[in-house]
């Protein structure tokens, strides 16, 4: 499994699941959505991303994929960590 991670600077969620992600089985990518690229690439993802209660993107927002395919989509380390633990 890979995945992409969109993060925000001064984020505590964000390094939360950073920190997290450097223990998971799988390797991804990190974007900034202070960057140009980050804003690109998330386009990409909008069908499948969460929204806050105002329609805002609720970040961190972790998209994991297998063979191209999204997974799961998860927005603190605590639901990535049942997660994995309910596919063991």
């Amino acid at each position: 499994m890979d995945y992409v991670l969109f993060t925000y600077p001064d984020c505590q969620s964000c390094e939360e699941m950073k920190a997290y992600l450097k223990t998971a089985p799988f390797q991804g990518q990190e974007f900034s959505l202070v960057q140009k690229d980050g804003k690109m690439k998330i386009r990409e993802y909008l069908p499948v991303i969460k929204r806050d209660e105002k329609g805002g993107i609720a970040l961190p927002t972790l998209v994991v994929l297998e063979a191209g395919q999204t997974q799961g989509v998860f927005n603190r380390a605590e639901e990535l960590d049942r997660w994995l633990r309910s596919k063991a």
